[in-house]
């Protein structure tokens, strides 16, 4: 069956052209004037347009048709016919390959159809599966927009919560600042105490101090007693002695007290520069005076041991004076001889 891309009317007026060219219509050179079309089509209106021209062979020719005319029609349709039958076993068997090769793309063709089918069922399937998908996504597009609110809502109620707790902060920094006011007071009255305490410990110096002063004094006065009376200066010497020698354990056990109080004020005054040691400036003049407090102190001690050990030298030498007036004198002798033991 003939295509439809090529008509008999196309094939025939490609006849006319070649006929008018003095060539001899076949399928190859109508195919070459058409531009187009398929051997099988072509050869089959080519057939057709022949068997119209038998059937109007017998046709006699138009009235008046010049014989010059007619001869060179003659003549062209004698030639037509010689080619067509020269080339008509060629192109039957031309044609014969050119409808095995179109049956056989037809096959193919079909083939492709069947594989085409084949693909439309698969991109059907993958339509569908696409759909399914799609509707997932939907679905899951709907899911994420529920979560994306329930996220809009949670970072709503946090940034309450970073409000609150920003307010707790402020609160606190009010608190801790009220603290440091707190503490400030706490430490300049720490400060007052140990200031009181030092001027204290100053005023115990100083009346220990006056209390050895007033003692050396007081030996002075025995000792010009003990010249005025050679009888009862050893007697007294020794009682003085003995006195002296209490009160200067008494004074040692006084100092011993002190140096005790003087430790736990350092230690003390050690735990307060602990505690005052980020003051500044203050802390470093109170550190200051404090260093100042240790030097008095130990110029008090050292004071305090250089008078013990005149008092000492001076009770020893009462001692070797009163030793050597006794040897002087016989009744004192005798006495010694009498009680050794008062030279020990």
């Amino acid at each position: 069956m003939a295509r439809t891309g090529i008509t008999y009317d196309d094939v025939q007026r490609a006849v006319d052209t070649l006929l008018k060219q003095q060539e001899a219509p076949s399928v190859q050179k109508i195919r070459e004037v058409l531009g187009t079309g398929s051997f099988t089509t072509i050869s089959e209106h080519l057939r057709e347009w022949r068997s119209r021209r038998e059937e109007r062979r017998d046709v006699p020719p138009p009235q008046g048709m010049p014989a010059e005319l007619v001869s060179l029609a003659e003549e062209l349709w004698t030639k037509a016919q010689e080619a067509a039958a020269e080339n008509l076993a060629h192109y039957r068997q031309e044609a014969d390959r050119n409808v095995e090769a179109a049956l056989e793309k037809v096959a193919t063709a079909h083939r492709r159809a069947e594989d085409a089918e084949q693909r439309e069922s698969a991109l059907a399937a993958h339509l569908s599966s696409v759909e399914a998908r799609l509707q997932e996504a939907a679905s899951e597009a709907a899911h994420l927009t529920s979560a994306k609110q329930g996220v809009e809502e949670l970072l709503t109620k946090e940034r309450e919560r970073r409000s609150q707790q920003q307010d707790q902060l402020e609160r606190l920094q009010q608190d801790k600042e009220q603290e440091a006011r707190e503490f400030q007071r706490a430490l300049e009255e720490q400060q007052q105490q140990q200031r009181e305490k030092l001027a204290q410990e100053e005023q115990r110096h100083e009346a220990a101090e006056a209390r050895l002063m007033a003692m050396l004094d007081e030996a002075r006065r025995e000792r010009q007693a003990l010249e005025k009376s050679h009888a009862q200066r050893l007697k007294q010497a020794e009682q003085r002695h003995d006195t002296l020698q209490q009160q200067l354990h008494a004074l040692r056990g006084e100092l011993a007290e002190e140096e005790k109080r003087h430790r736990e004020t350092q230690l003390e005054r050690s735990r307060s520069e602990e505690a005052l040691r980020a003051r500044g400036h203050e802390v470093d003049l109170l550190n200051e005076r404090i260093e100042e407090q240790r030097r008095l102190i130990a110029s008090h001690t050292e004071r305090l041991k250089g008078l013990e050990e005149k008092l000492d030298e001076k009770i020893w030498a009462l001692a070797r004076q009163q030793r050597e007036q006794d040897a002087a004198s016989p009744n004192d002798e005798s006495k010694l001889k009498r009680d050794p033991g008062r030279d020990s």
